[in-house]
């Protein structure tokens, strides 16, 4: 099931600044990080769905390249992303 654009705009809203603002890196890490999340869960009900599993993998590629730029970027930004998305432990 993808994101709702209510949902879309919540997280963008609270990770990316204002609702407009979808090109943000922290919008675009955490709208993927939402996706991969719900992918997850729809992989543990079906196990054998293979095309699903690549596009996670898509997915993780995508994020870790944009958490690479970011963290180059602005690292006390980066910091507080990852803390607030719980991941990288």
């Amino acid at each position: 099931m993808p994101l709702t654009k209510e949902k879309k705009a919540e997280t963008i809203a609270m990770y990316g600044g204002k609702k407009s603002n979808t090109g943000s890196i922290e919008g675009q890490i955490a709208l993927l990080t939402e996706r991969m999340s719900q992918i997850a869960g729809h992989l543990q009900d079906n196990k054998k769905d293979f095309s699903t599993h690549r596009g996670l993998m898509q997915l993780v590629g995508k994020r870790k390249r944009l958490l690479n730029y970011f963290q180059k970027q602005d690292l006390s930004g980066y910091r507080q992303l990852i803390e607030k998305l719980g991941i990288r432990k």
